[in-house]
C-alpha cells in the first residue's frame, strides 16, 4: 500500500496549497506555452518543490494539451493521457530524477550531460529533476553550466533545493527562480482533515493541529506522521496518541502552563513541569513551544492587529486563549522569554535538561515579583 503522502500527492497546480504565487505564475506560463528551459525551486522541505517539478514535466508532455487548445487554456495537465499517467506512476523514462546528495561529483554531471544529449525516447520533451541541488560540488556546478547555457530544445532542467544560498550565482542566474514558503498551519490541518475523512480515520481537531504544528510547514512531514499514527493507532487517533508519538504536549497543556507563568504562580508551574518530565515528554521541545507561545502573546500585547496573522496558525478557540494571555502580559515578562531562550540553549546539551529550565523559571518569576 502506498504511503499517505504519496497517495495524496498533488496532481494539478490547483492541488498545491500555500504557494499561490508560484502556482499562478506557472499556470500562466502553461497557458501561453512559455515554459522555461531551466527552473530553480527553493524553500523548506515538504512544501511541494519536487511535486511542482513533476507537474512541469506533465505540462511539457501532456498530449491532451497539445491537441486541445481549449484544455490548454486551463494551464493544467490532464492526468489521463499516457505521458501524464506514466509520470504520475513514476514509470516515465524521459523524466530523470537525480538525488544530488548521492550523485554530486563531476563524473555524475558528465554522465548527465551525455544523457541530456540523447533525444527523448517516448515523450516530446525530456525533463531532468535534480533534487538537493546545493549538494553538487563546485566542479559539478561548472560542468552543469554549459548545459544550462545551451540546452537542447527538447530538455527542461529543474533544480530543487532547501538551501538556495548555496547555489552559485552563475547557475541561479540562468534559471527561472521560485521560492516555496513554509505552509500555514491551517492549510496543513485542512488537508490532513480531508485525508482523514477519505481514509475513514477518526481524529480530533486538537490532534490534527498538533500534527500540523509539529510538521513546521511541511505537508510531507505531517502526512507521514498521520500515516505512522494510523499504523499503530488504527482508525481512531486522539490527542494523547499524538503527544506520545511526538513527545510533545498539546496546546491546552501548553496554554495552561503559560497562564500559570504569566500569573506568577511558581508552585503550580513547577508541579506541571514535573508531570511533563514524568510522562516522558521532550523538555527541550516543551521549552521551544513555550517560548513560541509567550512570544505570540507578547506580539499580540503590543500589536493586536497580528491577530489576523495568527488566525492562520491555530484554531479559533486556541487563539481566544492566546488573546486572553496577551491581555495579562506585562513588560517584565519579556525577561522571562529571554531566560527561557537561554535555558533552551543549555538544555540541548545537558544530561539533566529540567535543571536549566527550572532555574530559568524560578529566577524569572522571583525577579518579577520583586520588581512588582
Amino acid at each position: 500500500m502506498l504511503a499517505i503522502y504519496r497517495r495524496y500527492r498533488p496532481t494539478t497546480f490547483d492541488d498545491i496549497l500555500g504557494q499561490e504565487l508560484v502556482v499562478r505564475t506557472l499556470k500562466e506560463a502553461a497557458r501561453r506555452d512559455r515554459l522555461a528551459h531551466a527552473y530553480l525551486l527553493s524553500g523548506p522541505r515538504g512544501t511541494g518543490k519536487t511535486t511542482t517539478a513533476r507537474l512541469i514535466a506533465k505540462i511539457a508532455n501532456c498530449e491532451t494539451r497539445e491537441k486541445n487548445a481549449a484544455f490548454r487554456a486551463k494551464g493544467e495537465p490532464c492526468n489521463a493521457c499516457n505521458p501524464c499517467k506514466d509520470i504520475n506512476s513514476g514509470r516515465a523514462i524521459d523524466v530523470v530524477e537525480i538525488d544530488a546528495a548521492s550523485n554530486r561529483g563531476i563524473d555524475d554531471v558528465r554522465a548527465l550531460k551525455e544523457i541530456v544529449a540523447t533525444a527523448p525516447g517516448f515523450f516530446k520533451q525530456k525533463i531532468f529533476i535534480i533534487d538537493e541541488a546545493h549538494m553538487l560540488t563546485k566542479e559539478a556546478f561548472n560542468a552543469l553550466l554549459k548545459t544550462l547555457e545551451e540546452p537542447p530544445p527538447y530538455v527542461i532542467l529543474v533544480l530543487a533545493t532547501t538551501e538556495a544560498e548555496k547555489i552559485p550565482a552563475t547557475i541561479s542566474s540562468r534559471t527561472q527562480q521560485f521560492y516555496f514558503k513554509r505552509v500555514p498551519l491551517d492549510k496543513i490541518a485542512e488537508k490532513l482533515k480531508n485525508i482523514a475523512q477519505a481514509e475513514k480515520i477518526k481524529i480530533s481537531g486538537e490532534a490534527l493541529e498538533l500534527i500540523a504544528a509539529s510538521a513546521e510547514g511541511s505537508f510531507r512531514d505531517a502526512e507521514s506522521l498521520l500515516d505512522q499514527l494510523r499504523s499503530f493507532g488504527g482508525t481512531e487517533i486522539n490527542l494523547e496518541d499524538v503527544e506520545k508519538a511526538l513527545g510533545r504536549v498539546g496546546f491546552d497543556k501548553l496554554s495552561e502552563i503559560a497562564g500559570l507563568l504569566l500569573q506568577g504562580n511558581l508552585d503550580k508551574t513547577l508541579q506541571a513541569l514535573s508531570v511533563i518530565e514524568d510522562h516522558g515528554f521532550s523538555l527541550s521541545q516543551f521549552a521551544k513551544d513555550l517560548i513560541q507561545y509567550l512570544r505570540r502573546a507578547a506580539v499580540l500585547k503590543y500589536n493586536p492587529e497580528m491577530n489576523e496573522i495568527f488566525r492562520g496558525e491555530m484554531m479559533d478557540k486556541h487563539l481566544e486563549k492566546l488573546v486572553a494571555h496577551a491581555q495579562i502580559f506585562k513588560d517584565g515578562h519579556v525577561n522571562l522569554i529571554k531566560a527561557l531562550i537561554n535555558a533552551y540553549g543549555q538544555m540541548r546539551y545537558s544530561e539533566f535538561p529540567i535543571i536549566p529550565l527550572e532555574v530559568a523559571l524560578v529566577e524569572s518569576l522571583k525577579r518579577t515579583k520583586t520588581d512588582a
